[in-house]
């Protein structure tokens, strides 16, 4: 066995009310892909970023090649070769890719971007990368911006590359593009750290695996003859299930009515054409498609977060003209796919951000007087039913885990008691456990009678929790399935992902069969 290139022993970081790392381990070989895995809330962020010298270890020490590694800045672990990619990518999107590369390399007093191209595509060229270094950031898909970040850190001579949470918004192509890559590195003596909560990528591309759980290491095991099961069982300490049963039900009345909705994106392009579909009490519609063909813009223009044409009508009545406010009022709720920026206020508590929404509610004399006692058991209340680990309810919601973030915002909304609940990624970034609580509480609500819109990327979650699933490509619903669970059904659904499964004329002919008034929807179904 080949001795450790980067080991970091007894690590450990507290915060105030917090013991994040507690006598944490790792050891990376050169050449090796290395996958960090555990719960949202395990410490795994937290100990790459006492590698990437963001933060500072209370106790344990890092070696180097044998030799001790003090990590003082970001700037201390470039100088060593040690380079992160965030999962929020920190570009700078007004500027091309050589005026961001420049801009990380700090240590540089002049600014040649004839030289920095030259670099970029130098690099590029050697690790299959294509990039262009003219192009503008804002212009680029998501995975060439991922690319962007590599290159970043490979013009500055990183040879230990951590990425978290690298193919969170990643369609399957440029997964693999981006495996191919890491592969590459990895052939050419890097070292590759993978902080993911994806069980089935750690088997594809990692040679090993260390498992934290509640701050600890708890083991590293090889991935061959591995399982998923074995990893989430080492993850969470106990067997975890990857499916959750749908119970047959037969849905309520018509909740929502969607019909030409159309509305652009930040640019001004059109995002959605002419949407049609009906939903009814009880039932999940999933929303499916490949990131970028109109599915966020469909949630937005639900729940009146972006201006739209067409109808969205809640048990009858006309939304247009009401803003979001005024649709919760009326029984909307909604899980925004970006929680930190739009489902939360960072800045402010867990208790505060279980507040929001029900101000009112949860007040006197029109919200001049809070009634701090029910605020209080309200957010207790919201954090034990939905398992939000939490120092105290004044903890700064920004410092949660991404998954315990994710329960918070859950809950709120769940706790409003909606009519139509929209959600998008439930699930994003979240690891098995965290997964297997949004799930059941989603289905929980479907047979409560709440009509649910879930938008995902993730392919298997529409098909495990939907009735029926809705397919955009385009900006257009090029298809509309009952679901089956059948292997055929899976099968036309990438079809229409791919845009070949229905064309334009047919999508507009599902739009409007699914737009269909309540008492044919009832009869259609």
């Amino acid at each position: 066995m080949a001795a450790p290139w980067l080991h970091m022993r007894g690590i450990v970081k507290r915060f105030p009310g917090v013991l994040a790392n507690d006598d944490a381990h790792l050891a990376v070989r050169r050449g090796e892909i290395h996958a960090l895995l555990g719960e949202n809330g395990a410490g795994k962020s937290t100990l790459m970023q006492i590698l990437y010298g963001l933060y500072q270890a209370d106790a344990g020490e890092i070696t180097l090649d044998g030799q001790p590694l003090t990590v003082g800045s970001p700037a201390d672990a470039m100088a060593h070769g040690i380079g992160m990619v965030h999962q929020e990518f920190m570009l700078v999107r007004l500027f091309t890719v050589a005026e961001n590369v420049a801009l990380a390399d700090r240590q540089s007093r002049t600014l040649d971007l004839a030289a920095v191209a030259a670099r970029i595509t130098e690099v590029s060229q050697q690790y299959g990368l294509q990039i262009d270094p003219q192009a503008r950031i804002e212009q680029l898909p998501i995975g060439v911006q991922q690319r962007v970040e590599i290159v970043k850190l490979l013009c500055r001579d990183a040879r230990i590359l951590i990425l978290d949470e690298p193919t969170a918004v990643l369609t399957a192509g440029e997964k693999d593009r981006l495996f191919a890559v890491l592969r590459r590195l990895a052939s050419d003596g890097c070292a590759i750290i993978i902080v993911t909560h994806k069980l089935h990528e750690i088997l594809e591309i990692a040679e090993r695996v260390t498992v934290m759980r509640a701050g600890k290491t708890v083991g590293c095991v090889p991935t061959a003859g591995s399982s998923e099961a074995a990893l989430a069982r080492l993850m969470v300490g106990r067997d975890v299930t990857f499916t959750a049963p749908r119970p047959v039900q037969t849905p309520g009345p018509v909740v929502l009515q969607v019909e030409d909705l159309s509305t652009t994106d930040e640019r001004g392009q059109q995002a959605l054409r002419q949407a049609g579909f009906c939903l009814r009490a009880g039932e999940i519609l999933g929303i499916a498609g490949v990131d970028g063909n109109g599915q966020s813009e469909l949630a937005e223009a639900l729940v009146g977060a972006r201006p739209s044409s067409g109808s969205v009508r809640l048990h009858g009545r006309e939304m247009r003209g009401l803003d979001t406010a005024s649709r919760r009022a009326l029984g909307m709720a909604y899980i925004p796919a970006d929680r930190r920026r739009a489902g939360a206020v960072m800045e402010l508590s867990v208790r505060e951000n279980a507040l929001l929404g029900m101000q009112n509610l949860l007040s006197h004399l029109a919200g001049l007087w809070r009634d701090e006692a029910r605020i209080s058991a309200h957010a207790q209340r919201l954090v034990e039913t939905f398992g939000v680990r939490t120092a105290s309810l004044s903890f700064p919601a920004g410092k949660l885990s991404g998954g315990n973030l994710q329960k918070l915002i859950l809950g709120r909304e769940l706790m409003l008691k909606p009519q139509l609940l929209v959600v998008e990624q439930p699930t994003r970034g979240l690891d098995v456990g965290a997964i297997e609580v949004v799930w059941q509480a989603l289905l929980a609500e479907r047979q409560k009678g709440t009509a649910i819109v879930l938008v995902s990327a993730e392919l298997d979650e529409i098909l495990t929790l939907s009735d029926r699933v809705a397919v955009l490509y385009g900006g257009r619903i090029a298809g509309l399935f009952d679901n089956d669970g059948s292997a055929a059904l899976r099968e036309s659904i990438g079809l229409c992902m791919a845009g070949v499964g229905a064309s334009a004329s047919q999508a507009d002919a599902a739009a409007n069969q699914a737009a269909l008034p309540e008492q044919e929807c009832h009869a259609a179904h």
